[in-house]
């Protein structure tokens, strides 16, 4: 049973039957996985990274969005009012799902409901589907260039939590790009309804 960051996360829905299927096939994951090289001693590192990250996710997580989001207006704005006002309680809420993700990286098996959870976070960024779980007024959907510029941020910023519990340096290496190919599937995966055009048009 994967770790959860607390008993109730609202809005975190994997697995259940309000997630719809994903377009993308087991198969696809699989090629997706040759592609970036991702094997399973990759999968032993990214659990041995859940171990190590479970009980700094705060931080990381408060780290992000307080000391770098907070700091960029191109991606603060997504989590305001068109105004540009605090929404608390929706930085509260998405924090936990945050949260949730990394435990959800590292330790959850690579299956269709991850592959379906997958299309689900993407919908969640465009206007099919942003502000809707938390009933909140803020910008109508997060564009996919700033989706993929951030994702060198998450990698960046890893390391030195997953150097935080005296491991070898060969291990925190082997977490680290075990960590990076995880997050190069997941930007595959989340490009897919933005990439159709039924879906998300123009939200490049």
């Amino acid at each position: 049973m994967v770790r959860r960051i607390d008993e109730h996360i609202q809005g975190y829905t994997y697995g259940t039957a309000g997630i719809a299927r994903s377009a993308v096939s087991l198969q696809e994951l699989e090629d997706l996985k040759r592609t970036v090289g991702f094997t399973h001693n990759d999968e032993q590192y990214l659990r041995l990274a859940g171990e190590v990250l479970a009980d700094q996710t705060k931080d990381i997580v408060d780290h992000w969005r307080s000391g770098i989001i907070a700091n960029i207006p191109n991606l603060a704005r997504h989590s305001r009012t068109p105004e540009g006002e605090a929404i608390p309680e929706y930085g509260r809420r998405s924090n936990l799902r945050f949260q949730q993700w990394i435990l959800d990286t590292c330790l959850r098996p690579y299956d269709q409901d991850w592959i379906n959870y997958q299309q689900e976070i993407a919908l969640r960024h465009t206007s099919l589907k942003k502000n809707q779980v938390d009933g909140v007024r803020s910008t109508p959907y997060v564009p996919l260039r700033d989706i993929i510029a951030f994702v060198a941020v998450l990698n960046d910023t890893i390391k030195p939590y997953l150097a935080a519990k005296g491991h070898a340096p060969a291990e925190v290496e082997g977490m680290h790009r075990a960590w990076c190919k995880s997050l190069q599937l997941q930007l595959a995966l989340w490009a897919q309804p933005y990439a159709d055009a039924s879906q998300a048009p123009n939200e490049w």
